[in-house]
């Protein structure tokens, strides 16, 4: 592969003006003669195309422009392959030019397609498309009037981009539905933090990565050291919902978790240039925490390089639902026209040569992430039960509308400090965390019983 060419993770095309940064280089070259083509024949067919260019320039029926003739040859060209493979416009290059700021105008959400139908990969949370209620999954059948089947991802994003503050109408079709719905959302500037932190019952430290941008593995350390400071002594890596994002970023985290030289993830392509390992770092930091990772069906491309190596590796435990499946890589090509060609050169496999592409990552407790029903029998649901847990550890003052304390005898004013307000809020957003979430409270539910089945296990095995 010749230097410079960027290195995508396969296959989502962002409507928020995309997260992969990408840097001018691999040009084409600026004259293409009989030798460049492996295919002998390739080269006459070129001049056929000329010659049916001149005819319709020439003799069509009304004038025509040459430069659309020729994008659209180029467009349904590359719908032959796969649907990752594109032609961007020097419009469209350019955009995807842009380094990745964590800031950009757009809808907020990810999508590819499947079988010629646009579907959602995932809502980056708290964006427009997020408090719109667009669920990781959904077939987007419609934009505007515009029926979406068959559209390749570069024309969807082009129908989907607009102003700040404009709406934009989209129809969708979700399992369960009995017919496609009509949802509006307007276009916003999207502001992503990646990575977010908790902690649960002191000990248990949570870390949700959003998408892999530039910043990922550098939150991650900051996270993890404030971690050991708290000595927190395991760990929930929430990868759901999470699309994806830079290779590189996906392989810095993977590092942090594995401490001997081993291989993170690979790919395969036509060529030995194409063909690369990527592998840990010995020298480097590594956190040894009990782990348990939480995937989903909206869970894909670098979210599964994380999850598929340390599952290899006997690292973590993978817990949820079937991730999306998304294991090829693209290469930006720039051409001599400011344009650019988004081309697949290569699958990706994890350590031990799972392929990712259509079957992604199966979990090892597989948990749907479904509300419980509640219970007919007037006993409480497992869901309530739980809760009842989890109000063990709150103390009184942490309650809403608790009864106020009065002021010792002393007269000492008893006003928390700022380090027991957060305290405080870190409490009840974990408490409603694990309220409405079935996969993290299971999760949680584990690693509280991680030590006791170590000690079981280490007793069984010198015994």
């Amino acid at each position: 592969m010749k230097a410079g060419a960027v290195l995508m993770l396969a296959g989502t095309l962002t409507l928020s003006g995309g997260f992969v940064p990408v840097n001018p280089a691999w040009a084409a070259e600026t004259e293409v003669s009989e030798e460049h083509f492996s295919n002998p024949g390739s080269y006459d067919k070129l001049k056929v195309f000329s010659e049916i260019l001149a005819l319709l320039e020439s003799n069509y029926v009304e004038p025509v422009d040459p430069q659309q003739l020729i994008e659209g040859a180029i467009q349904g060209m590359l719908k032959t392959l796969d649907p990752h493979t594109s032609y961007l416009p020097p419009d469209s290059f350019k955009q995807m030019k842009v380094e990745t700021s964590g800031k950009f105008g757009g809808l907020g959400i990810e999508i590819t397609v499947r079988n010629g139908i646009l579907t959602v990969v995932s809502p980056i949370e708290g964006t427009p498309a997020d408090k719109a209620g667009i669920k990781a999954g959904d077939k987007i059948i419609r934009i505007e009037d515009e029926p979406t089947l068959d559209l390749s991802l570069t024309d969807a994003v082009n129908l989907l981009r607009g102003e700040r503050g404009s709406d934009v109408n989209i129809t969708i079709f979700r399992k369960g539905m009995e017919k496609p719905k009509v949802v509006t959302i307007t276009r916003d500037i999207i502001k992503v933090q990646s990575v977010k932190k908790r902690v649960y019952y002191e000990n248990i430290g949570y870390i949700k990565i959003r998408n892999f941008t530039k910043t990922t593995s550098q939150d991650l350390d900051r996270f993890l050291n404030e971690f050991e400071e708290r000595r927190v002594q395991k760990l929930i890596l929430d990868l759901r919902g999470n699309p994806g994002g830079l290779l590189n970023q996906a392989v810095e985290v993977t590092d942090r978790f594995l401490d001997k030289e081993n291989l993170i993830v690979y790919t395969q392509g036509r060529s030995d240039e194409q063909n690369m390992r990527f592998t840990t770092h010995e020298n480097r930091k590594h956190f040894q925490y009990p782990m348990i990772i939480l995937v989903n069906g909206g869970s894909a491309s670098a979210s599964e390089i994380v999850a598929g190596a340390l599952q290899d590796m006997g690292r973590a435990v993978i817990l949820g639902t079937q991730t999306f499946g998304k294991g090829s890589v693209q290469t930006i090509i720039p051409l001599s026209d400011g344009s650019a060609l988004r081309l697949t050169t290569a699958r990706y496999y994890t350590p031990s040569g799972k392929v990712i592409q259509e079957n992604g990552i199966t979990p090892d407790i597989i948990i749907e992430d479904e509300p419980l029903e509640n219970e007919k029998s007037g006993e409480k649901t497992e869901a309530e039960k739980e809760k009842d847990e989890i109000r063990r550890f709150l103390r009184e003052k942490d309650l809403k509308q608790h009864l106020k304390g009065k002021k010792s005898i002393e007269g000492a004013d008893n006003e928390p400090t700022e380090a027991e307000k957060e305290a405080k809020e870190e409490r009840l957003a974990a408490l409603e965390d694990l309220e409405d979430d079935i996969q993290l409270r299971e999760a949680v539910s584990l690693l509280q019983g991680w030590s006791v089945m170590n000690k079981i296990f280490k007793s069984e095995n010198t015994n």
